[in-house]
């Protein structure tokens, strides 16, 4: 009997912990090698605070709770930025730009945070809002297979295309 368990245990390791995470990681790097390999753009995470540039979530390492003080305080005080840096905009603020991500870095922000931000954007830029909506809509990610995660926008890409519209 104790035979028979300790084979069990070395042949279920060997599966799961060897031959399993091996198979998994072959096939990932066949059929998805960037994303298998990590994306950059996860690590690079960057704040962005001027009115030229499009804002991300914010970056906490900490997340509070939904009853948290501090967390009613920090949406207010973003709330608040938002509003000092684009003061015509009346619009209410989508919920990604004033709170942070499971991770406390994520680069995504959804569709309407990205048009939120277009007129103050291509104000301070002094190019059309229409330009700027355009490479909104040339940056919009969809759905995963059509049915996973949510339309999204990589904020840095994002910034990094809009500069080179500027620089031309």
């Amino acid at each position: 009997m104790i035979r028979s368990a300790f084979l069990s245990v070395v042949v279920f390791t060997v599966l799961c912990g060897l031959i399993y995470p091996f198979a998994v990681t072959g096939a990932a790097q066949a059929f998805f090698p960037r994303q298998a390999d990590g994306l950059t753009t996860l690590v690079a995470a960057q704040p962005f605070d001027d009115a030229a540039h499009f804002w991300g979530r914010a970056q906490v390492v900490t997340n509070y709770g939904p009853r948290s003080p501090d967390l009613h305080e920090a949406v207010a005080a973003r709330i608040d930025a938002l509003r000092k840096v684009d003061p015509t905009n009346r619009a209410p603020v989508p919920i990604d730009l004033v709170t942070a991500s499971g991770s406390g870095l994520d680069p995504d922000i959804s569709p309407a945070a990205a048009y939120y931000q277009a007129a103050r954007v291509a104000r301070a830029r002094n190019v059309p809002e229409a330009e700027v909506r355009a490479m909104i809509d040339r940056h919009v990610e969809g759905r995963v297979l059509g049915i996973l995660g949510d339309p999204h926008v990589d904020v840095l890409e994002l910034n990094l295309d809009l500069d080179t519209l500027t620089k031309r």
